[in-house]
């Protein structure tokens, strides 16, 4: 899934207002806003009917592998990433020797 480069910026949800980087998935009302400093999400898809919950899914997703990635090349390691056939992702983080 190709996304617009997020925005920080302050809009209202539905009933709600947030402030954080904001990320518009598609075919989705409202964006989700990522507030990095707290750590949450916060987003209105309407139990689906605003927004697919396997999109934000994708999301988070491909932000637990970025992040699992950076995290292990501070360290001096090197990672491999293999797509699955169920939609999931495989990381092998290499320690030490091996190759």
């Amino acid at each position: 899934m190709r996304l617009d480069e997020p925005v920080h910026q302050t809009v209202k949800l539905f009933s709600d207002e947030a402030t954080g980087y904001c990320v518009q998935l598609p075919r989705w009302r409202y964006p989700v806003v990522c507030n990095t400093d707290a750590g949450v999400l916060k987003y209105d898809n309407y139990e689906g009917y605003w927004g697919e919950q396997a999109l934000l899914d994708s999301l988070c997703q491909s932000y637990a592998v970025e992040k699992s990635i950076l995290e292990a090349r501070k360290q001096g390691r090197s990672v491999t990433e293999q797509s699955l056939a169920d939609g999931s992702i495989k990381l092998t983080v290499h320690v030490g020797g091996e190759s």
